[in-house]
């Protein structure tokens, strides 16, 4: 993954890089708060060298152990996070050491794997589970309403489960996920999220990556939009590949990046038409919720009232929960990098599902333009969910997203 809450890519040189310690400053020129810091590798022999790189904060009362995690690709990249508040203005000053030195935290978060679903946890509590193998709809339900590849349960840290999946009313509704509704394929229209239309699908296709470590952990799942009405067998109209990231903040909010990158292999591309549904993040609240326990906020102060089809960089979704807390909710973040970013929304309004006002939220890049998606090209969409219990401020939201948008200074001593 080539971002973060605050990517800050260091491109050192060879001569910069050697065995001998680095020292840099990091300053914010706004408030940050759980900030992910990146640093590129390029010119370190970190393959081949028997010592790890670890990194230091220096503070007044000495060099501070920080947990780092290497990410191996091209480029490999250092990540690291600030946890709490980054003040403005504020300059931190850190070193990277060659060191033998092996455990660098106590906990992490890990992965965990069954015959159905691969799990997140932190000290042993679910943060979320990836289903990847198919659901089948409860008896007397048609499967034409079956899927896999999808998040559910996505929980707070206190263990109150958010998402919901198959509700009576929406069949094809499924906790965390973002299939695409009205496309076209050489002028023949196809909907891969009304399942019930037999139109298309979205199911997993194996796992690409699984990874633990010290700073975040996750994996990279393919996700394959399949097409039930070409000619002569189905066929694939695109490559998805989801790269799902829990970061390790801590014990009071989950951080969990959320990546999807799409490729289109058929020979003329695929359309994605403008609809009020379709892509991006979708995520179906729990049943709890509804019109007199649940609330809207996003970054441009619209509400349940008004939110639906404006445009934000952030929403709040909260609603009452059995945490000690008493409420929970989702911050649901977009990054500047995304297709019409700030991003069009679908919220449903108070009225929704015959006035109960059940909860749904999507961020929807294809709200009020079309996207062509070209033959043979990748499409990146980026999103974060902030996850907590107890109610969450607007200006603690724009500082989630601020570390989540924008890259720090930085300067080499």
């Amino acid at each position: 993954m080539k971002y973060s809450t605050a990517i800050l890519f260091l491109f050192f040189s060879l001569t910069l890089f050697s065995q001998e310690p680095v020292k840099f400053t990091v300053q914010f020129s706004e408030d940050r708060i759980d900030a992910v810091i990146s640093v590129c590798l390029d010119g370190l022999n970190y393959n081949t060298d028997k010592k790890n790189l670890v990194l230091y904060e220096i503070t007044k009362n000495g060099e501070q152990l920080i947990p780092s995690q290497i990410e191996h690709g091209n480029p490999a990249v250092l990540w690291f996070v600030l946890n709490g508040v980054s003040e403005k203005n504020r300059k931190r000053e850190f070193v990277l050491k060659h060191e033998n030195l092996e455990k660098l935290v106590d906990s992490k978060i890990v992965l965990k794997k069954d015959y159905k679903d691969l799990s997140l946890l932190k000290d042993n509590r679910l943060i979320l589970k990836y289903r990847f193998v198919t659901t089948f709809p409860p008896d007397g339900v048609n499967p034409i309403y079956k899927r896999s590849g999808y998040i559910h349960p996505l929980t707070s840290p206190g263990g109150e489960t958010l998402t919901r999946i198959q509700p009576p009313d929406h069949r094809h509704h499924y906790g965390i996920w973002g299939p695409w509704t009205k496309t076209h394929i050489d002028g023949r229209e196809v909907d891969f999220w009304n399942l019930v239309k037999g139109e298309g699908t979205v199911k997993f296709a194996g796992f690409l990556s699984e990874y633990e470590g010290a700073v975040f952990s996750g994996f990279k799942a393919l996700q394959q939009h399949i097409d039930f009405g070409a000619k002569g067998a189905d066929q694939i109209a695109m490559n998805e590949i989801l790269d799902v990231r829990a970061w390790n903040i801590g014990d009071k909010v989950w951080v969990v990046d959320y990546t999807t990158s799409l490729n289109c292999p058929l020979k003329n591309g695929i359309l994605l038409d403008a609809y009020r549904y379709g892509g991006g993040i979708g995520f179906r609240a729990t049943e709890k919720w509804n019109k007199s326990n649940c609330t809207v906020l996003t970054s441009e102060n619209k509400t349940r009232v008004d939110a639906d089809g404006s445009y934000a960089r952030w929403c709040i979704v909260e609603g009452e929960s059995g945490t000690k807390e008493g409420r929970s909710g989702i911050l649901f973040l977009s990054h500047p990098a995304n297709r019409m970013h700030p991003e069009p929304m679908r919220v449903w309004p108070t009225d929704a599902n015959n006035g109960r006002g059940d909860m749904y939220f999507e961020f929807v890049p294809i709200r009020h333009d079309d996207w062509k998606l070209d033959s043979k090209k990748e499409y990146t969409l980026k999103y974060r969910m902030v996850i907590f219990d107890g109610k969450m401020d607007a200006k603690t939201a724009e500082m989630y997203w601020t570390s989540f948008a924008f890259n720090p200074k930085i300067e080499f001593k």
